[in-house]
């Protein structure tokens, strides 16, 4: 193995089920200190490929070298809901099978470099889905890994976060290898791209910056699909040439066999061209047609050096009424969402009888232990029924043969569509959606937009992704930093 070499797949293949590989024969290698990015469809096996790094699943055939036993932490999607009730300091004990002596000073070390400040004796479900998203960086940061894997790290980060990232990915001297939907974030440090196709289930590498590699990708599917034409169209000739000859006799019926070779030859040069992923289909999410003031917010409470402070506003949301609430990480947004969709602050009231359609960025709203079918269907509304059901649920790409699982099996993708398609159920008065393109593939993302854009009713949003609020018209903004 070459000296600079820290990971290497040989020859990889996994399969869940016998004769379904997620990978077949891959081969790839990463160089000590090289920041990459793997890439690939939804449901392409990305997240195996990180369980097979940290030797959490085993290949079927081939081989997984890590040089020198490097050491390996992952950076994961979410916190774990058996470790929301355990304090900031319980939490960083985790990482360690001997807890050291000088503990905080390391959590404090960590936390610096991922710009978190929270007191330590603070539970971990108290924080914002911000401050999660830094604590589960810090955490992967404690155990000083060689390799470090990112899943979707700017997930839940305002740009502050995601700019302080970057600088820390640059500066980084070890391996780093990211999942991520976020093409600028990726072009500020990748240099390499390890994509992987989940049709052929292999694995190409490409050197340079995520843009320029997005670029010779699409190069190359024009390409293929150029060439491919050009072979159908000899093939077609030839075809007709055979027909012609092999009614003639003699030496024509000879040419005629030599032509039905050279198809054949024609035929195996075809290349399967890469098909992208399936989009979700356009939407639009029914409104309930509530009339009057649907949304009325005269007190909330924000967090002001992690002390809850009120503060007295005056806002009243009407039937086409947006809402957009800003601010950094930590100041309450979430907070003061799930106090109105629960009604647990009199500062904060909806209008009596209205169906909340609620996105929760942690996925509350989702029970895991529900079938999909079960989800859906208690999203159902009064003149919808099962087939229309099945329809919609089709559209963000739920098909027949999830029906039956538990949303615990499904990935962070797609809880965030099956969260979009009990929307769409549920006829809403009122929609409160907090980082709704968190874990979503960003193809589905302007259609996402459009369907927000498109709803005739009160609403309320938050999100770090500006190019996704620019597509949506605001007549309300609520900023909580400027209190």
């Amino acid at each position: 193995m070459a000296e600079d070499v820290i990971l290497r797949f040989d020859n990889v293949t996994f399969e869940y089920e016998e004769r379904k590989p997620v990978l077949d024969e891959v081969c790839f290698s990463v160089r000590k200190g090289a920041k990459i990015t793997l890439m690939g469809q939804n449901g392409a096996g990305k997240s195996t490929i990180f369980k097979l790094v940290k030797g959490e699943l085993k290949p079927t055939k081939g081989n997984v070298f890590i040089t020198n036993n490097a050491t390996i932490a992952t950076a994961l999607q979410m916190v774990e809901k058996q470790d929301l009730n355990l304090t900031v300091e319980e939490y960083f004990a985790k990482a360690f099978d001997n807890v050291p002596g000088n503990i905080k000073s390391q959590i404090h070390k960590v936390m610096v470099a991922v710009n978190l400040t929270v007191p330590i004796d603070r539970k971990v479900g108290e924080l914002s889905g911000g401050q999660q998203a830094r604590i589960l960086l810090a955490y992967a940061l404690i155990q000083n890994p060689d390799i470090l894997l990112l899943d979707e790290p700017t997930n839940n980060l305002d740009k502050a976060g995601i700019d302080h990232l970057i600088e820390f990915l640059v500066m980084y001297g070890k391996t780093v290898m990211v999942i991520s939907h976020d093409a600028d974030f990726l072009n500020c440090f990748t240099e390499g791209v390890v994509y992987l196709d989940v049709f052929t289930k292999k694995i190409e590498t490409y050197v340079g910056d995520y843009y320029s590699v997005v670029e010779e990708i699409n190069l190359r599917i024009e390409r293929e699909i150029k060439k491919n034409a050009q072979l159908e169209k000899e093939i077609l000739d030839n075809k007709e040439k055979v027909n012609f000859f092999a009614n003639k006799g003699g030496k024509m019926r000879k040419l005629a066999s030599k032509l039905k070779e050279e198809i054949e030859e024609l035929e195996e040069n075809k290349v399967d061209v890469r098909r992208e992923d399936k989009t979700i289909r356009e939407f639009n999410i029914p409104a309930q047609g509530i009339v009057g003031n649907v949304v009325t917010i005269k007190k909330i409470k924000i967090i002001k050096n992690h002390e809850p402070v009120k503060k007295e506003v005056d806002i009243v949301l009407r039937q086409r009424d947006r809402l957009l609430i800003s601010g950094p990480n930590g100041i309450g947004k979430s907070t003061l969402l799930r106090s109105l969709v629960n009604n647990t602050d009199k500062g904060v009231a909806i209008l009596k009888d209205t169906r909340v359609g609620y996105y929760s960025q942690d996925f509350a709203t989702l029970d895991y232990e529900q079938t999909i079918f079960d989800a859906l269907k208690s999203a159902l509304t009064e003149g919808s029924d099962l087939q229309e059901m099945r329809s919609i649920a089709a559209g963000f790409l739920i098909t027949g043969e999830l029906m039956g699982l538990k949303i615990s099996q499904l990935s962070e993708g797609q809880k965030g569509l099956l969260s979009f398609a009990r929307l769409v159920l549920m006829k809403p008065g009122l929609l409160v959606l907090d980082e709704p393109t968190n874990h979503i593939n960003f193809r589905h993302i302007p259609i996402i937009a459009k369907a927000i854009n498109n709803y005739d009713s009160a609403m309320i949003l938050i999100s770090h992704m500006p190019n996704f609020v620019k597509e949506i018209k605001f007549n309300n903004e609520l900023d909580l930093g400027k209190f």
